[in-house]
């Protein structure tokens, strides 16, 4: 399950809960990020994993990538939230890989990524 987090206007935000699948990115995620795209030109975006990685279907993983895929060049800044170190030192990789700059921060640290998603920090 994916619940979306009121932001400011240049970045869209989640809470991933429980088991995400195929059709939470489709009905929350994709249009989310379709539509900043169409109104800023790029994406920021931020990701609070509140449910273990291993809950994400074969379906949202795929999803997942698509996304990323299909706005690679949009990418501007990305935060995911999580205690878990592997996912934070991933996270903080993937900037090497992809365009854009990838963050991972720990859960006490939301109000410090938000900030910095929005550009603010």
């Amino acid at each position: 399950m994916i619940h979306i987090i009121d932001t400011a206007d240049n970045v869209v935000a989640f809470r991933a809960l429980a088991e995400v699948t195929k059709d939470d990115f489709q009905a929350a995620v994709v249009p989310a990020i379709d539509n900043l795209v169409k109104r800023i030109n790029e994406i920021n975006f931020l990701l609070v994993l509140d449910t273990d990685i291993g809950n994400f279907t074969a379906g949202a993983w795929l999803q997942d990538a698509l996304i990323g895929l299909k706005h690679l060049g949009k990418w501007n800044r990305a935060a995911i939230i999580t205690d878990t170190e592997e996912i934070i030192s991933f996270t903080n990789g993937f900037s090497y890989i992809v365009p854009g700059e990838f963050r991972g921060f720990k859960k006490a640290e939301f109000n410090k990524a938000l900030n910095w998603v929005e550009g603010n920090i």
